[in-house]
């Protein structure tokens, strides 16, 4: 996983660059800002239609330098852009000086803004519809923003609400170590990261400015054992395309895993069949859903490629406890199981969740109602025999816990682990910068996804995609990481496409199949 490193840390790694390996601060900033085009350029494709203008907001330190460079270098690429600098030209220096000069001579449009008033005045005037740049401070800065700088932060919160906002580094205001904000700082939607992801980034305090970050590559040496700075690793890119296995060209269904999905009830359908279509849509070879009897024809007639088998129901069209006494004896049929989605809460489904995490030796994830009706039974997973993974909501861990979800999101970190040491298992805390944690790995923190994931049957989709890479070999930890990653990279585009608040969860599973090209290539 990838380490969060503090400002001090990333400093001495960018002179070690420049002094040790004869990298140019001109080249780095060159790197750093082609970066930022690329994922702005990634951003357009994905809107579609006719690309929106781009606007890079700078200061004159290395944060500007990097804006400059997107600037330049979007322009080159076809793209309408412009820079408002919240400084002097003539007071910009260095490295940023540079690639300032560049800028100028490829033509880009610069408006030149240096007093509070100005900014104030242009978001009162203008109405901006396109991606906003926030270049405005970087690791270096302290405090909180002051004169046009604030001004130019509010700007671009004010204009936000008519496009994307694309944070270089770090929101501007936010401090790079604690993730606090002592005053103005800028909203973001996507924070494109240097070389490593800054530990204030993954903190609770930033989770509502930081959006999803993506980790440029501009050449820096890392030692592979430094420790992470904030007592976290990010999920990345690199780690999904490593966990995920490369498909065998002589390959039939039963190489990619066989998921048996045990959910849903009168009313609840589609929790069952989202589930069992994550599975799918993870690349299983074979995805069988147990349901009661009174769904069964709607789950079977949503998705051809599903097997369904029908179960003894009890009189609320819920599953009955005594399905186990048939099932136990075929689980080994299957190389994982899911047991959750749209089940419900009641005695009957408390007798069946015992029954499985005294019994199932495949591995297991569990989810939504199954860990809801086990209400301060954390005793009970931890005496599952089998490799088990767990995804609750903050609501359904704060029943299990019998705390007030205020207690488990204060401190979300220490909430997910202090659950997986007790239960020894590998919990999944959905949420803003989803917590994954085991007793044998550092803490993982997730920052893909947005809140248009805060939808109807977005859990169980997820839940259906852990199963499937746990059955296919994967490591619990690696595949929960995996299946996390990938399931928030599916909401972030369908976000883009089609609006956050206009999402729903069969949009994820439409988008799945892009992400796994995008990472796998296949």
């Amino acid at each position: 996983m990838m380490k969060a490193v503090s400002s001090e840390r990333m400093r001495a790694l960018d002179r070690q660059a420049i002094e040790e390996q004869g990298v140019s601060g001109e080249l780095l900033m060159e790197r750093a800002g082609r970066g930022v085009a690329d994922s702005v350029a990634r951003i357009i494709e994905l809107l579609g239609g006719l690309p929106p203008p781009v606007r890079c907001v700078a200061g004159g330190g290395n944060n500007g330098g990097d804006a400059f460079v997107a600037a330049r270098c979007l322009s080159e690429r076809g793209f309408d852009v412009d820079v408002c600098i919240a400084t002097p030209a003539s007071k910009i220096s260095g490295v940023a000086r540079v690639h300032f000069d560049k800028l100028v001579t490829a033509g880009v449009p610069v408006r030149e803004m240096t007093k509070v008033e100005e900014w104030d005045d242009f978001a009162v005037r203008e109405r901006y519809c396109g991606i906003v740049v926030d270049g405005l401070l970087g690791t270096g800065s302290m405090g909180a923003p002051r004169g046009a700088f604030a001004g130019a932060v509010r700007y671009i919160n004010a204009i936000s609400r008519g496009g994307l906002v694309v944070a270089i580094d770090l929101p501007s205001g936010m401090d790079a170590d604690s993730g606090i904000a002592d005053g103005d700082v800028v909203f973001a939607d996507v924070t494109v990261t240097m070389a490593l992801p800054k530990q204030g980034l993954l903190t609770t305090a930033a989770a509502e400015y930081v959006g999803r970050i993506e980790v440029v590559d501009i050449g820096l040496a890392s030692d592979s054992d430094d420790v992470s700075a904030g007592g976290a690793d990010l999920v990345s890119v690199v780690d999904v395309a490593n966990t995920l296995p490369r498909r065998k060209c002589v390959s039939h269904k039963g190489l990619y895993g066989k998921v048996l999905v045990i959910a849903g009830s009168a009313g609840y359908s589609g929790a069952a069949t989202l589930a069992a279509q994550g599975a799918l849509r993870g690349g299983a070879g074979l995805v069988t859903a147990l349901v009661p009897r009174c769904i069964a024809n709607v789950v079977a007639a949503s998705t051809p490629e599903l097997m369904v088998k029908v179960a003894p129901e009890t009189e609320y069209g819920a599953l009955d406890s005594n399905v186990w006494n048939y099932l136990k004896h075929r689980i080994d049929e299957f190389d994982a199981v899911v047991v959750g989605p749209g089940l419900t809460r009641s005695d009957d489904i408390v007798k069946l969740m015992r029954n499985i995490l005294r019994d199932c030796r495949v591995p297991l994830v569990v989810d939504a109602d199954a860990i809801a009706v086990m209400e301060g039974g954390v005793n009970w997973f931890a005496r599952c025999c089998a490799p088990l993974v767990i995804t609750p909501h903050p609501g359904e861990m704060a029943i299990l816990l019998t705390e007030s979800i205020e207690e488990v999101q204060r401190d979300r970190r220490a909430t997910a682990r202090r659950v997986a040491e007790l239960t020894g298992t590998t919990v999944v805390l959905k949420g803003v910068g989803t917590c994954i944690a085991t007793n044998e790995h550092l803490l993982c923190v997730n920052m893909t996804g947005n809140p248009g994931m805060a939808t109807a049957g977005s859990g169980d989709v997820l839940a259906g995609m852990v199963a499937v890479f746990m059955a296919q070999g994967i490591d619990p930890h690696d595949a929960a990481c995996a299946a996390v990653f990938i399931h928030g990279r599916a909401g972030d585009r369908a976000a883009v496409r089609l609006s956050e608040a206009g999402m729903t969860a069969g949009d994820l599973l439409t988008e799945l199949p892009y992400v796994f090209r995008e990472i796998c290539g296949r």
